[in-house]
């Protein structure tokens, strides 16, 4: 073989060596903090009302009532407890991202795992296919459904309620 030959041989196997460890950095990143998620622009009518009718679970409420009145967002176990958000005018989004409206950082939330939405008669939970669930009051949210006031919602080891 001549060196010409060996020495392209030897740049293609480095070229190669160099890609595989590319590709495993970029595999831990994704592993470790997640795909990036592209922001939607917040005067999007998409977020003040899904084109298609959002089927909404309704549960029965409790003494509190619907959550129409609810003002404030109350953290009653985990990490923050104590801490009161006040409600925002139209959605509250719920994850580790620290784009996220309430942060939540621990083992059993996902990046991007609930949504808060002020609609019609109420505020309503979505999951966002998250790994462990979103559960209220001990049920799991499978489809958007309506918070009772002082009603627990609970998110990875962090529950939380609507208060007026």
């Amino acid at each position: 073989m001549s060196d010409l030959t060996l020495l392209i041989l030897r740049f293609g196997f480095l070229a190669l060596l160099w890609f595989f460890v590319f590709a495993v950095v970029y595999a831990l990143r994704t592993d470790l903090f997640g795909q990036r998620v592209r922001k939607q622009p917040v005067d999007a009518p998409a977020l003040a009302a899904p084109a298609s009718p959002v089927p909404v679970a309704r549960t029965a409420p409790p003494a509190g009532g619907s959550s129409l009145g609810a003002t404030r967002l109350v953290i009653t176990g985990g990490a923050k407890e104590g801490l009161e958000i006040p409600l925002p005018a139209e959605q509250l989004t719920i994850g580790r991202a620290s784009e996220s409206g309430l942060v939540i950082r621990d083992d059993y939330t996902s990046t991007h795992h609930a949504r808060l939405l002020l609609w019609k008669d109420g505020w309503v939970i979505q999951d966002l296919d998250s790994t462990n669930g979103t559960y209220l009051d001990g049920n799991r949210v499978i489809v958007p459904t309506q918070v009772p006031v002082n009603t627990t919602v609970k998110i990875g080891t962090t529950s939380f309620e609507l208060r007026r």
